[in-house]
């Protein structure tokens, strides 16, 4: 509602607020979802940087930690680290200790769940998308009947007042066209942006968790050959 005050505020006086009178009432839930859409596209591209799914350079180092054996300092990078890719692989280094299907299960249940977390806000993003056209349909259907009313109770004889139903509809078509196609484009951008990560991820797991099966399996060994010293 602030926000809704701040832009009538802004819009008054100029052009532009002008015209945004004459779209009519439908205008200002227009405005809300435009509002609404800009947040979410901003709060997305934040989230959803590089650096904040995925650090190639943490990464690599946990993998190379984790190859060596050195599971306590991986799993400590892992805490220090605030990507989603971090998560994941501190919750395989929890379950280290028993065993490979108890890493493979937590891993899938952290990934689910960073999955989930990138994703969020995305389908409000959608709604805004397919309810801005909407809205402004609304304000056609609006505009038009106020037109026709006008028509009705004066005739055509004079024509400024049957032009102010229709400057509403055509105002409040453009403008939910030019709120929808943006956050229907921005939609798919940060959709398709969600899905490689996600692919991403599944491949720096299986990594990881191949690296712990040699680093396993090479202490084992190693065990076998100091008790078979013994």
């Amino acid at each position: 509602m602030l926000a809704l005050l701040i832009g009538g505020r802004w819009l008054a006086g100029t052009w532009l607020g002008e015209v945004f009178i004459k779209g009519g009432p439908v205008m200002w839930p227009i405005l809300l979802v435009s509002i609404l859409a800009l947040a979410i596209c901003l709060e997305r591209g934040i989230a959803l940087r590089q650096e904040n799914v995925i650090d190639q350079d943490f990464t690599a180092e946990v993998r190379r930690l984790s190859t060596k054996g050195d599971l306590e300092l991986a799993q400590k990078i892992c805490q220090d680290n605030q990507s989603s890719m971090a998560r994941i692989l501190k919750a395989g280094l929890t379950r280290a200790s028993h065993g490979i299907l108890e890493i493979e299960r937590a891993i899938e249940a952290a990934g689910a769940r960073e999955a989930a977390q990138m994703e969020a806000n995305l389908r409000g993003l959608g709604v805004c998308a397919n309810l801005a056209p909407l809205l402004g349909l609304l304000g056609t259907v609006t505009g038009m009947i106020n037109a026709f009313n006008v028509i009705s109770q004066s005739g055509t004889g004079n024509p400024h007042l049957v032009a102010s139903g229709i400057a509403e509809a055509l105002i409040t078509t453009a403008t939910g066209l030019i709120v929808g196609i943006p956050a229907l484009a921005l939609y798919h951008y940060f959709r398709g942006r969600v899905d490689r990560f996600i692919f991403q991820m599944e491949e720096e797991s299986l990594t990881f968790v191949e690296d712990l099966i040699k680093a396993m399996e090479r202490f084992e060994q190693q065990q076998r050959r100091g008790a078979g010293e013994v």
